[in-house]
């Protein structure tokens, strides 16, 4: 999820011809493994699970292995990785090629990645690994997977019109889409499309997309998740100049967060912006030392 404010080269196997037909997810759940904020911690959640996995199964499980490696920024570890399964992707069914193209694109193109890292050729090599797990999810029906392709380009195409436009061919896919795997999408990709609005200054538009982002955030129930949507809707109304809004929901956020004992930087980062837009000097120190000790 976006807030304001996830030189080797690997052995690639060919897009294959055929392609199948009907959605076959692996058996594994990829999900239940992750946690996007403790890496390590999954990969040692995906190694205990390929301890007693083979086929596909296997691959897919060192795909993500490979991603804990991008979250940590180690791309060429997890190239290297990609490389070593790439000659046994080719023969795979569809979910593993599909996982193994997206993984690579994540090594060369990311919200991981700095803007020094995206060059025209790490661009060149993400896009053409996106287009190939787009065209296979696509022909496999895998909805979610595809998606997830659709949502990277916004990594290689960077400007907020681009932006705009990827998050709209997501949401295409998941309203469209009777898979829940799919339709769990709805929530980022409304969120991405609001901070693409709020780039272009079309802060109405965003603020109403943001707030069917936390409608779908809320449907889906996770706290964290829900809290974040609430922050991308108090710092739009920041922006619009709405400042006693956006600082209501701040407050409450902080509030929030220390209950949950994970405050959080990017609530401070706000507050003390408001406070010093109301002039409140005492206040802005206050939130901007808060910051600088969370950080």
């Amino acid at each position: 999820m976006r807030r304001a404010g996830h030189r080797l080269r690997a052995t690639i196997p060919a897009l294959p011809a055929l392609l199948w037909a009907v959605p076959a997810m692996s058996a594994v759940d990829i999900n239940a493994l992750w946690d996007f904020a403790k890496p390590a911690l999954s990969e040692e959640r995906f190694r205990a699970a390929l301890a007693g996995a083979t086929g596909d199964d296997a691959l897919i499980l060192q795909t993500q292995i490979a991603r804990t490696w991008g979250l940590r920024r180690e791309f060429e570890r997890a190239r290297e990785l990609l490389a070593e399964v790439a000659p046994q992707v080719a023969a795979a069914g569809t979910e593993a090629q599909a996982r193994y193209w997206l993984e690579l694109g994540r090594t060369w193109a990311s919200a991981t990645h700095d803007g020094a890292a995206l060059t025209a050729d790490a661009k060149a090599r993400a896009r053409t690994a996106y287009d190939n797990a787009l065209a296979l999810a696509r022909a496999a029906g895998l909805d979610a997977l595809a998606i997830d392709a659709v949502h990277m380009m916004a990594f290689v195409d960077t400007d907020p019109a681009s932006g705009l436009h990827w998050a709209d061919e997501g949401l295409k896919i998941a309203l469209a889409s009777r898979q829940p795997a799919a339709q769990r999408w709805e929530a980022s990709l409304r969120n991405n499309r609001g901070y693409a609005l709020q780039q272009l200054g079309r802060y109405e538009e965003a603020l109403a997309e943001l707030k069917l982002a936390l409608a779908a955030r809320e449907r889906l129930g996770d706290a964290a998740n829900i809290r974040v949507a609430h922050w991308m809707i108090a710092h739009t109304l920041r922006l619009m100049g709405r400042l006693d809004d956006a600082l209501a929901i701040q407050l409450r956020l902080e509030r929030e967060c220390d209950a949950a004992g994970e405050p959080d930087p990017y609530v401070f980062e706000e507050l003390e912006a408001i406070y010093r837009a109301q002039g409140d000097t005492a206040h802005a120190d206050h939130y901007a030392a808060r910051l600088k000790a969370a950080r």
